[in-house]
């Protein structure tokens, strides 16, 4: 059977995260600059390699400072480690629309494997006759486990940044001849 291969559509995609703040609300971001692949035979899914990558100088919060802060040494060290990796191991069906991504995912230097439930779309046919794929990613990560330190205490308790991140990603890809 034939490979196939699907390129991302950043105008229909997002990754976003959210982490609390101060205990209490949480704080939304994404990244801008990003890549994705997936290759699979013919139309099949199951046990398709998929490669991940966002650019650290792309994180938004909305925030100028914030984002900054989010790019220094503190927590992502975008200097040295421009990029976050994500490289699928396992792609599973679970049933019809659901599917397990397991991969490792590496942040600042450190590579972690991580699972997370996947919503899988089916293969439609736009308006203009691309062949897409859509996919949204659901899951939970400790930021610590990548090295993403930082903190500060609050004088009534607690810390200001959680450590629990989570992440709401809406990926759609289009088939490439």
């Amino acid at each position: 059977m034939a490979t196939t291969k699907w390129s991302i559509d950043p105008t229909h995609s997002e990754i976003g995260f959210k982490v609390k703040h101060m205990m209490f609300t949480n704080v939304s971001g994404k990244f801008g600059t990003y890549d994705a692949t997936i290759t699979t035979e013919g139309d099949n899914f199951e046990n398709a390699a998929i490669e991940f990558s966002a650019d650290i100088a792309s994180v938004d919060t909305a925030n100028a400072d914030r984002d900054g802060h989010l790019r220094s040494g503190d927590f992502f060290d975008a200097e040295n480690h421009p990029k976050l990796t994500f490289k699928a191991s396992s792609f599973k069906k679970i049933n019809e629309g659901s599917y397990e991504i397991t991969g490792d995912l590496n942040i600042k230097g450190v590579s972690k494997s991580v699972t997370f439930p996947v919503e899988y779309s089916g293969i439609l046919t736009d308006p203009w006759g691309n062949t897409k794929v859509g996919l949204s990613i659901e899951g939970k990560i400790n930021r610590k486990d990548w090295g993403l330190n930082w903190n500060s205490a609050l004088e009534t308790g607690g810390v200001l940044v959680g450590e629990e991140v989570r992440l709401n990603i809406e990926l759609q890809f289009v088939k490439q001849a």
